[in-house]
This record gives C-alpha cells, sequence and structure tokens, in this order.
C-alpha cells in the first residue's frame, strides 16, 4: 500500500498516509482543520542488477566486454574504421 503526502496550507504541517490508490485524499489537517493538498514525493524505486541502463549503459562499453560483429561489418562502421576515402 502506498504512502501519501499531504501538507496543511494553513500552518504547513507534513501528513503521511497509507491509503489505497482508490481511497478518497485527505481533506482537514488534524491539527488544524486547514485544507491540505497531496505533495509528490520521491519514489523509493531504484532498479539494481546487471542489465539496466545505469549498470550497463550509461558508462560506455566495458573493458573486454564482446562487441556486435554484425555491427562492425556495415559499410558504415568499416568507413569509421579504416577513415574516409579523401584520406588516402
Amino acid at each position: 500500500m502506498p504512502i501519501y503526502e499531504y501538507e496543511c496550507t494553513k500552518c504547513g504541517k507534513i501528513h503521511e498516509a497509507w491509503q489505497k490508490i482508490n481511497d478518497k485524499p485527505l481533506q482537514r489537517c488534524d491539527a488544524c482543520s486547514g485544507k491540505l493538498h497531496k505533495l509528490i514525493s520521491h519514489s523509493a524505486f531504484h532498479l539494481k542488477g546487471s542489465g539496466w541502463y545505469v549498470t550497463d549503459y550509461s558508462g560506455g562499453a566495458k573493458p573486454g566486454a564482446s562487441t556486435c560483429q554484425a555491427c562492425e561489418s556495415t559499410p558504415a562502421a568499416s568507413k569509421e574504421k579504416s577513415g574516409s576515402s579523401k584520406d588516402k
């Protein structure tokens, strides 16, 4: 069940509430009866392990990693390796 945060517009107190997605949002502050509005908070969701962008792709190719042989045989890849024909 997600935890939602609400801030009181009158006293500024932050309230946390465990609510189902279908539950109605809280309306009034328990401390001063002021109006509450829902806050958007940071998610605790974090991708771990290999296979995710953060671990495999963001830092470029890793040393010793195999390359795609099909990618190396394309005409564009061959030009980049040998240099352009104007250089010869």
